[in-house]
């Protein structure tokens, strides 16, 4: 009996979906929760094995906002403390409250389980493509993992499957020109008899040259374990060969590494989130990771909240024009965050010398309790003013060698 090619199964028995959402990390998993909870069919489609390499950091606005139980929170972190070039040590506490810390090994699985409690489908797999029926839907092909090549019908695909987005590349122009470092970490265990320059509560965060020539290295605490990781644009930087200067730098070495994680992470929102018809992006593969800080969680999530908004909305009137919300409330909301960082990377991470003096600035009262109600709230904080022009005068005294670093 010969087999049935897939394009010749007739459309009437394809199963059809409300939304198909490619990509289970924190942003898709989201948005297939939110629209599964209001009612709509989802598929959620997510291929299996690969952890991002993350410092896991959530702040109590995304454990409130998404409702992040305690048992995934693997460490509070009470304090921050940047390294200079010349190895200069400065402590920012956080004061009341702390930022959670979470690994992705079990976060995203979790994340992806409430969206199956909450009636999406989700299935492990591979994307394969698009295609754009005549009748109005999407045929969305994939391979299921251990079966054969499969497709479903949808109204509208949302694409979370990261920078790299076989979605994005496929359906929104500009895409392949995303701005992006990559990153790269090792979960390690702690060293058996206590060693290392590593403390429980407290993030440290490298800002030298020799570790990165762009962004940053930093050593997470994780519980048992260790995210000790950096980032780069540059072309032949080894990020592995930076990791492993840390490690020994900061006898951490001893320690059995876990794992070993590398992806490249987007530093800017692209410009269009959605191809104008039935696609439409969210997470790394829009862009939407902090610059400078290069935090993704919360904003991830908050952008697959908002693609689920976009989407019903879409659904319900059938307007196309409905899913460019989900960008422009995320700008309302965060652009201006996302503008100041981006150029603060631009003007402090340049070189060493400048390094040397971001890190001097941050020794600084007014910019420890803004940085840390900023982050911790994810607002801008308006009512002080007083405190932002003194942190401006600052910088530029700073920027300009006025004061010695």
């Amino acid at each position: 009996m010969s087999k049935i090619a897939i394009s010749e199964i007739p459309v009437s028995t394809i199963e059809t979906f409300d939304v198909v959402v490619v990509g289970g990390g924190p942003s898709g998993a989201t948005a297939a929760t939110d629209l599964a909870r209001a009612g709509r069919r989802v598929l959620l489609l997510d291929k299996p094995g690969k952890i991002k390499p993350c410092g896991g950091a959530i702040p109590p606005r995304l454990i409130r906002d998404f409702a992040i139980p305690d048992e995934l929170i693997v460490a509070r972190i009470r304090s921050a403390r940047m390294i200079s070039p010349k190895d200069k040590r400065v402590d920012m506490p956080i004061g009341d409250g702390f930022v959670g810390m979470v690994d992705r090994e079990h976060f995203d699985p979790w994340l992806r389980n409430r969206a199956a409690l909450a009636g999406a489908d989700y299935r492990p797999g591979r994307f394969e493509r698009i295609t754009h029926d005549p009748d109005g839907l999407v045929t969305v092909h994939y391979s299921p993992v251990g079966g054969q090549p499969a497709q479903v019908r949808t109204r509208l695909v949302i694409g979370a499957d990261g920078a790299t987005s076989a979605v994005g590349r496929t359906e929104i122009p500009g895409h392949a020109g995303m701005k992006q470092v990559f990153a790269y970490h090792e979960i390690v265990r702690r060293p058996a008899d206590g060693s290392g320059d590593v403390e429980a509560t407290r993030c440290d965060v490298y800002y030298q040259g020799k570790l990165s020539p762009d962004f940053y290295a930093w050593i997470f605490p994780h519980g048992d374990t260790i995210s000790i990781g950096t980032g780069s644009a540059r072309k032949g930087f080894s990020l592995r060969g930076a990791i492993r200067a840390l490690r020994e730098s900061s006898g951490l070495d001893a320690g059995e590494t876990v794992r070993r994680e590398g992806a490249p992470i987007p530093l800017k929102p692209l410009k269009k989130w959605d191809n104008g018809r039935d696609v439409l992006l969210t997470g790394d593969a829009a862009g939407i990771v902090a610059p400078a800080s290069g935090e993704g969680i919360y904003y991830a999530m908050l952008g697959g909240r908002l693609a689920a908004e976009a989407a019903e909305a879409f659904l319900v009137t059938g307007k196309a024009s409905a899913l460019a919300q989900a960008r422009r409330r995320f700008m309302k909301l965060h652009g201006r965050v996302f503008l100041i960082l981006g150029i603060m990377q631009w003007v402090w991470y340049r070189n060493d010398g400048l390094r040397e003096r971001f890190v001097s600035i941050c020794k600084d009262k007014d910019v420890q309790q803004l940085t840390w109600d900023s982050y911790m709230n994810k607002e801008l904080v308006r009512a002080k003013p007083a405190a932002h022009a003194r942190i401006f005068f600052k910088d530029l005294a700073h920027l300009f060698r006025w004061v010695s670093p």
